[in-house]
């Protein structure tokens, strides 16, 4: 099975021991969860809205590195640490993702790393060609 690591500098280094990123024989990448930080200054945005977009454009960069796009998510996990910010979280997300939205499941009330208030993570396919 080949084997990618992906990383970008237009995302936040891994604040683990984890990849960005990993591409799966050369179809899949599979984007470690996303938290709203700024890859420049290492800080969080200042709320959920604000965290959410920024976790997403992280998100997408990371994608990019891999040869793909938003327009080919799959399948995208949120973590929330209330589930009370679902609604702000899903107006955002929806912004992102305007038509034909990939599956994606949500959690709540969860303590994320770095105080986060919100970390997403996704796979999506890399088109061919």
């Amino acid at each position: 099975m080949s084997r990618e690591v992906i990383h970008t500098d237009k995302a936040p280094a891994a604040v683990g021991a984890y990849s960005q990123g990993i591409v799966a024989q050369g179809k899949f990448v599979f984007v470690s969860g996303q938290l709203g930080l700024d890859p420049e200054t290492k800080n969080l945005a200042e709320d959920v809205v604000e965290q959410t977009k920024r976790a997403l454009l992280n998100m997408q960069a990371i994608l990019e590195e891999a040869g793909t796009d938003l327009a080919h998510v799959v399948k995208v996990t949120i973590l929330l640490h209330s589930i009370d910010d679902f609604a702000a979280v899903n107006a955002v997300y929806q912004t992102f993702f305007p038509e034909n939205p990939p599956a994606r499941a949500a959690f709540g009330g969860n303590d994320l790393p770095l105080g986060g208030l919100v970390e997403i993570e996704c796979i999506a396919m890399i088109p061919e060609g």
